[in-house]
C-alpha cells in the first residue's frame, strides 16, 4: 500500500470517529433540552420553599458594646493634715453614707479647740466689763458728770470687745470643726475601695487621696452609638420607619453570648455631639443592680427595645444571598418564554437590607426595597438552583425547614 493510500484511509477513520461524536453529543443535548428547560437530565423541577412576602409590624431592638460604670464614683479625702492612726473599715466591702473610714490624730485639734475656746473666754470678759462700765458712765455723762469724751471711748471698748467675741466664736467653730474632720467618714453609700494610705502615714490635707467609694447601685453603662447609626435612625423616624416606645426604650444588659445580667434599666441621656476620636456619640443608660452582682468596669452588651417597624417586609436570614453586585434573592415567577408558559422559574431580585431581627423562628433581614406584597421568595432549595431555572414552590415553615433542606440535599444527591 502507497503511502497516499495509508494516509487516505486515515483521514476516513478519523473523519468518521468525529461524525459519531457529533451524533452522540447531538443526542444528549435534545434529551436534555426536552426534560423542561434543562434543570436535570428529564427530571421533575427541583422543590424550595418560598416565604409570601406581607407587611408587618416588627418589634426591633439594637445591641452595642457597653462598659460598666457607678452611677457615682466619690474620692475621699482629708480636709486636714494629720498622722494617720487607723482604718476602720473593711477594704471592697459596702459601707453606709456617714460611716467612718479613717482617724487622723486628733489631739492637735483638740488642744486647739481648748485654746481658742480659753480666747473666747476672755474676751467674754472683758466685754462683760466693758458693759458695766457703759451703764456706770451713762448716767453720769447724762448730767455733765463725766466728759462726753471718756463716755465714747467707754462705749467704743464695749463694741471692740463684742468684735473680739464674734471673731474668738468663729476660731472655736474653727477648731470644733477641724477636729471633726479628724474622722473621715463616706459622703455617700457605696463600695469602698482599698486604702491608698497606710497607719502611720502623715496626711497632708485634701491633696493626699486616701480612698475611692463607687456607688453600684444603680449602676450605668456607658456605650457608643456610630454616627452613621444615628443619621440613619433619625431617618427612619422622621420618615415614620421607626416609631421610639412611649417613655424611653427598655434596657437589658447582657454577656457577648446574650444572657442577660439585668434587666429595668433605662437609656439615661445621650451626647449632643459626634466623639470626633471614635466617631460615635457617647450614651448612658442606667439599671437596677440591687445584689452587687455587676461592677464598675466590666465589658457587657446593652440592647435597647420597645421600639417597632410598621409596615415592613422581613425574610428570613438564609433567604439574603451576596453576589459581586450586593445583597439579591431569589423570587419564584411564572416563565416568560413561550414554551415554557405554565412553568415557574427563579428570577434573581437585588434587594436593600436593613438591620437584622430576632424573631421566634430565627434571625431575619429587614428588606428596605426591592420587593412587593404579595411575592415568593426562596428560602430553601438555593443550592439547587440558578437564575431562569424552573423551581416547584412550597410554603415555607419553620417547623418543617430543617427536613425540607434534608430532602431537598438527598435529592439532589441521588440525581448527582
Amino acid at each position: 500500500m502507497s503511502l497516499f493510500s495509508l494516509h487516505l484511509t486515515r483521514s476516513r477513520t478519523g473523519a468518521a470517529i468525529v461524525l459519531l461524536s457529533i451524533f452522540v453529543l447531538a443526542g444528549c443535548g435534545d434529551k436534555k433540552s426536552g426534560a423542561g428547560g434543562g434543570h436535570g437530565f428529564g427530571g421533575p423541577p427541583p422543590q424550595v420553599s418560598v416565604q409570601t412576602v406581607a407587611l408587618q409590624t416588627l418589634p426591633v431592638s439594637f445591641e452595642y458594646a457597653a462598659q460598666t460604670q457607678g452611677s457615682r464614683e466619690v474620692e475621699v479625702r482629708a480636709r486636714v493634715t494629720g498622722i494617720l492612726i487607723s482604718r476602720n473599715y473593711t477594704e471592697g466591702s459596702a459601707v453606709k453614707a456617714g460611716q467612718s473610714l479613717f482617724t487622723i490624730d486628733p489631739v492637735p485639734f483638740q488642744t486647739a479647740l481648748a485654746r481658742a475656746e480659753a480666747d473666747q473666754a476672755g474676751v467674754e470678759a472683758r466685754l462683760v466689763n466693758a458693759q458695766r462700765q457703759v451703764a456706770r458712765m451713762k448716767p453720769l455723762a447724762e448730767v455733765g458728770m463725766v466728759s462726753k469724751r471718756d463716755f465714747d471711748d467707754a462705749l467704743s471698748a464695749e463694741q471692740v470687745a463684742s468684735a473680739d467675741l464674734k471673731s474668738a466664736a468663729t476660731r472655736v467653730h474653727e477648731a470644733r470643726l477641724n477636729l471633726g474632720y479628724t474622722r473621715v467618714v463616706a459622703p455617700v453609700a457605696g463600695v469602698v475601695a482599698g486604702a491608698a494610705k497606710s497607719d502611720g502615714s502623715l496626711i497632708s490635707g485634701p491633696d493626699v487621696l486616701l480612698t475611692t467609694i463607687v456607688q453600684v447601685n444603680p449602676l450605668w453603662a456607658v456605650f457608643g452609638i456610630p454616627d452613621a447609626d444615628q443619621v440613619r435612625l433619625l431617618g427612619d423616624i422622621r420618615e415614620h420607619r421607626l416609631v421610639l416606645p412611649q417613655g424611653g426604650f427598655k434596657v437589658e444588659v447582657t454577656t457577648a453570648d446574650g444572657t442577660i445580667l439585668a434587666r429595668g434599666g433605662h437609656v439615661k441621656f445621650n451626647d449632643p455631639l459626634v466623639n470626633a476620636a471614635t466617631g460615635t456619640v457617647r450614651s448612658l443608660a442606667e439599671f437596677p443592680n440591687p445584689d452587687g452582682g455587676l461592677l464598675p468596669g466590666q465589658f457587657v452588651r446593652v440592647r435597647l427595645s420597645g421600639a417597632t417597624r410598621p409596615d415592613v417586609v422581613q425574610v428570613s436570614q438564609r433567604a439574603v444571598l451576596e453576589g459581586p453586585q450586593g445583597k439579591f434573592v431569589y423570587v419564584v415567577q411564572p416563565s416568560d418564554k413561550p414554551e415554557m408558559k405554565d412553568v415557574e422559574v427563579a428570577t434573581q431580585r437585588p434587594v436593600e437590607v436593613g438591620e437584622w431581627i430576632d424573631l421566634p423562628d430565627g434571625k431575619a433581614w429587614i428588606i428596605r426595597s426591592g420587593l412587593k406584597v404579595g411575592e415568593r421568595v426562596i428560602v430553601d432549595g438555593l443550592m439547587r438552583i440558578g437564575p431562569g431555572a424552573p423551581v416547584k414552590a412550597v410554603p415555607w415553615t419553620t417547623t418543617t425547614a430543617p427536613a425540607q433542606t434534608a430532602a431537598s440535599a438527598a435529592s439532589a444527591s441521588v440525581e448527582k
